[in-house]
């Protein structure tokens, strides 16, 4: 099993789009894919059309009581299953505060269940703390979503220098092995510019063992459906399968594949078109 999870400390900068949209996309494809809504925030599980009550199980039990992840996982598309996330899950950082081995919880549990998938992708909070910590412990590899603008780099060091210190103490399989751009305008000189600034960025850090850093050739460009496709709970190939953000989220899957980025219309299934 392939293991990701999605990670930028700034928000807004398409992180939980990317989460939702790359997973539909991978199991549109014939993955078998489970989304862990690590974030409080719970956009991920709105996103799917999910909106939990606090007596609803969601990873908030998983973390704080008995509940494994088969006691909260749910089947939201052909292929794709949900952990879902409700705003309880803010609490989970406080009650956890006094727990030995409070970073570990989520890969025990993940350890313990029975269901095989083929990608595990977690969608974590905008924050570096216990939440995002089991995340790191849990997976193999980090995508890092960034927006083209001048701020983009801002931040990217401490986290870089936290998935080196969860890889030295607690994860050595863990990396930094993808970065996508998200919100990207083509026609701008600034995206030009920054996404130049980005690749020289890695490309420099490759003598501090950030060699197998991935810059995905596929852009997010900036798209109104996108938006809009949370708000009917929905991913984007069921909202608006035309649009740009639907053949851009498809060719970023078809990379995380291994394949050749495609024009949407020749590369998407049957299921996928349907929607």
């Amino acid at each position: 099993m392939r293991s990701i999870a999605i990670i930028n400390q700034k928000g807004g900068v398409g992180k939980t789009t990317t989460a939702v949209n790359v997973s539909a996309a991978l199991a549109r494809s014939g993955q078998r894919v489970c989304l862990v809504d690590m974030d409080p925030q719970a956009h991920a599980t709105l996103h799917l059309g999910l909106a939990l009550s606090e007596e609803d199980p969601s990873v908030y039990h998983v973390l704080t009581g008995d509940a494994s992840l088969a006691d909260v996982r749910q089947q939201v598309e052909e292929n794709l299953w949900l952990v879902p996330a409700h705003l309880d899950l803010a609490a989970a950082e406080m009650e956890l505060a006094g727990e030995v081995g409070r970073e570990l919880i989520l890969r025990d549990k993940l350890a313990a269940d029975a269901e095989a998938f083929d990608y595990l992708i977690i969608d974590c909070p905008p924050s570096l703390g216990v939440l995002t910590l089991n995340a790191l412990t849990t997976v193999n590899e980090v995508f890092l979503p960034l927006q083209p603008h001048f701020l983009a780099l801002h931040g990217v060091s401490k986290l870089l220098k936290t998935i080196q210190i969860v890889a030295q103490r607690l994860n050595p399989k863990l990396r930094l092995s993808g970065v996508v751009l998200c919100m990207y305008e083509s026609n701008t000189r600034l995206a030009a510019e920054v996404s130049r600034d980005v690749s020289e960025f890695f490309e420099g850090q490759q003598s501090r063992g950030w060699s197998d850093v991935r810059f995905y050739q596929t852009r997010i460009r900036r798209n109104v459906r996108l938006a809009e496709a949370p708000s009917f709970g929905t991913s984007i190939f069921d909202y608006a399968p035309t649009s740009n953000g639907a053949e851009d989220y498809a060719n970023l899957a078809r990379e995380v594949l291994g394949l050749a980025p495609e024009r949407a219309e020749e590369q998407l299934e049957p299921a996928m078109r349907e929607g």
